[in-house]
């Protein structure tokens, strides 16, 4: 009887300890490192896109948000084929253009 008491106390201690420590400060972490893009369109047409941005987060895909002329915004899947020619084209324009400030 003198142990399961002995442990009770403990236990009461313990628990008393546990609720007098003041909280952190710190955000929790689903709010500090939040994926934006839960879900991603296939076919969002390119003439209704006035603006896209390019966003990697940590422990996230890569996510690429298409702000629409109707200035709604929306996700977009970063494998749309015309999405990956428009990044290839991006890419390779920024290339010619180092290559130029390089030889002036």
């Amino acid at each position: 009887m003198d142990v399961k008491l002995l442990a009770l106390m403990v236990l009461m201690a313990l628990l008393a300890v546990a609720t007098h420590v003041p909280p952190a400060n710190a955000k929790p972490i689903s709010l500090v490192e939040r994926c934006w893009c839960r879900s991603t369109l296939n076919t969002v047409p390119q003439r209704s896109i006035k603006e896209l941005k390019f966003l990697h987060t940590p422990n996230c895909p890569f996510q690429v948000i298409a702000k629409l002329k109707n200035n709604r915004e929306v996700c977009i899947n970063p494998e749309t084929k015309w999405l990956q020619q428009y990044l290839k084209n991006a890419i390779n324009k920024v290339k010619k253009s180092r290559r130029r400030n390089k030889k002036n």
